[in-house]
């Protein structure tokens, strides 16, 4: 069902709520209350007939309170990667009881960034996450931090929750912040607006929670937020943030109408909707003039367009499409190696053969395997 306001989030068909560390955990320590509160807005919105997921962060926030480690579990790659070893056991068995409280099985999928940008991999995840919905069990999603390293992860579940909301084929994500929403400035500051409604993350919206502007909040979690209303969107699917610090948020912001909706401007096929939500691009495609206006008008990447070719990948890789100026044109799977396509930049296509010592491909990168923005 297509989702326009925060009213309809609540009773959308399938829905994904993502909850962060500090409306989990307290002093390394479960929150009770506040998970049992939303274990029972949950139940109500189930009782409903919305399907759910949730997508959980606080496993390295339990797990190094547990090991007593430095800084939170963070100090290294290695301690973060036991604290989350331990954690996971944990805030599975806090999630199964709450919502065991309501009668409701609940289940525990761990995925990293491979997991949703391999398509086999993504397929199966969205396989597993359908079978357990229609089980009629809820979920509990988290990434796999126990073995995800810096350079190959998330790194914060907004993006994850909007990956798994493409893989679910849900309807809406909610995500669950310490903010009512999205302000046009810091809100700090005592006259800021929420902004209760946004059609398409345009890079104006982007600036609004950038490191650089007057917010300030690119640094706490915004910017990855808008991040991921940007994934969402490509598939159709509706995002909110909505304020998860009072008793039962849920509830409290959908009679109060207070959040910020993020409303889908397009709806891609369901591979490009994947393409256009991978995250971790292995070199960048710089373009000429021309080459941007052409395919501003729909057309695949030609060599001849190409002037500059950054980083090493093979044929079949994710690349970002970059404009003359260095703004983002949008990403692909290019068709040639990082060296090929060096060889071939700027020239013709009766050129090319010469250089590489085969008959040239059609494009770089081609329409059918390219997502703008």
């Amino acid at each position: 069902m297509a989702v326009n306001s925060l009213l309809e989030i609540g009773s959308c068909g399938r829905l994904v709520i993502k909850i962060g560390s500090a409306l989990l955990i307290e002093d390394g320590k479960p929150a009770h209350s506040r998970l049992g509160s939303l274990a029972q807005e949950i139940a109500e919105l189930r009782a409903k007939g919305t399907q759910i997921i949730v997508v959980s962060s606080g496993a390295i926030a339990l797990g190094a309170a547990r090991l007593d480690l430095p800084k939170g579990g963070r100090a290294s790659l290695a301690d973060a990667q036991a604290a989350a070893s331990v954690g996971q056991v944990a805030l599975a068995q806090l999630w199964g009881e709450a919502l065991s409280q309501h009668g409701i099985i609940s289940a525990q999928m761990l995925v990293t960034l491979d997991d949703l940008e391999e398509r086999k991999r993504y397929l199966n995840a969205a396989a597993t996450l359908e079978r357990l919905l229609e089980a009629g069990v809820i979920p509990v999603v988290n990434e796999n931090d126990s073995v995800a390293t810096e350079e190959i992860r998330f790194g914060d579940n907004d993006r994850l929750a909007a990956r798994v909301a493409q893989a679910a084929n849900a309807d809406a994500v909610l995500l669950l912040s310490d903010v009512d929403g999205l302000y046009d400035r810091d809100p700090s500051g005592g006259d800021a607006t929420l902004i209760e409604r946004v059609e398409g993350v345009t890079p104006e919206v982007i600036a609004m929670a950038d490191t650089s502007s007057s917010s300030g909040m690119g640094s706490g979690g915004m910017l990855a937020k808008l991040q991921a209303a940007r994934i969402a969107e490509r598939a159709g699917i509706a995002l909110a943030i909505i304020n998860g610090t009072p008793e039962k948020p849920i509830s409290k912001a959908i009679e109060e109408g207070r959040g910020t909706v993020f409303l889908p401007v397009r709806s891609d096929n369901a591979r490009k909707a994947w393409l256009g939500g991978r995250l971790a691009p292995e070199g960048v495609l710089s373009v000429d003039a021309g080459c941007v206006s052409a395919l501003s008008d729909g057309a695949s990447l030609l060599a001849a367009g190409l002037t500059e070719v950054e980083g090493e990948f093979a044929r079949g890789a994710l690349v970002s499409l970059h404009g003359p100026k260095g703004e983002r044109l949008g990403q692909g799977l290019v068709e040639y190696s990082a060296a090929e396509c060096r060889a071939i930049a700027g020239l013709k296509q009766a050129e090319q053969e010469a250089r590489l010592g085969y008959a040239p491909r059609a494009a770089v990168v081609h329409r059918d395997h390219m997502v703008r923005g």
